[in-house]
């Protein structure tokens, strides 16, 4: 049990990158074998895995139906990110009078990065700085309850904000975003900070609302390319 308990977590990271990605469509039904035979593993694993996607409100397990991936509405997908604008601005608020230099400095080292691959067009490794850095404004405003809180919010929200820079136009505007919040930080603007991180949230939160209902439309032409 000892050994098999931290490889089931492994195999969950693992699907749960493939969720976050689409590579697992939203609804589509889980067929153990498959997923067996392509990450390797038996069963066992396997199973506890999927319990502990099912308690992320990834994964929707049935004795009837069997498995399948959690849908994402256009609907929750803006209430979600509703409240994730307010927790995260309230965040980038606080943080900005409370961390001290050597945060910062890690910021912008993290910042830095993150436009490399941003001009790279890298997109996964974009993805993964982008999430951290979101993770590390949070953590700055050393609050407990507002932490927890956006990390069990952000177990549903990371796939959609990786839908979101599917769109070229939306992932340079949050570049910029990003750059404008690494200023507001810089001159300790407090609110120049939350009123930059709310718009950033917000504007993610159409983006992804946008991505699904054209996944949703049999008549779009974008739905494969949205979904991947």
């Amino acid at each position: 049990m000892s050994r098999r308990v931290p490889f089931a977590h492994q195999v969950a990271n693992t699907l749960r990158d493939r969720i976050i990605r689409g590579d697992l469509a939203p609804g589509s039904r889980i067929v153990e074998r498959s997923l067996c035979e392509m990450l390797e593993v038996s069963r066992t694993p396997l199973r506890e895995a999927l319990k502990l996607l099912e308690v992320e409100g990834l994964v929707e397990l049935s004795q009837n139906r069997g498995a399948r991936i959690m849908s994402f509405t256009p609907e929750e997908a803006s209430n979600l990110f509703e409240v994730i604008a307010g927790l995260e601005s309230l965040a980038a608020e606080i943080a900005a009078t409370r961390m001290d230099a050597d945060a910062l400095a890690q910021l912008d080292q993290m910042h830095a990065r993150m436009l490399e691959h941003y001009r790279q067009q890298e997109k996964d490794p974009y993805f993964e700085l982008n999430s951290a850095i979101h993770d590390t404004v949070v953590r700055l405003s050393d609050n407990p309850i507002l932490i927890a809180t956006h990390a069990n919010l952000m177990l549903r929200a990371r796939r959609g904000r990786y839908m979101a820079i599917i769109d070229p136009l939306r992932w340079e505007e949050s570049v910029n975003e990003h750059e404008a919040l690494m200023r507001a930080l810089h001159a300790r603007d407090a609110d120049a900070a939350r009123r930059v991180w709310k718009r950033h949230l917000l504007r993610t939160g159409e983006t992804v609302c946008a991505v699904l209902r054209a996944a949703g439309d049999p008549t779009s032409a974008a739905v494969k390319a949205d979904a991947s």
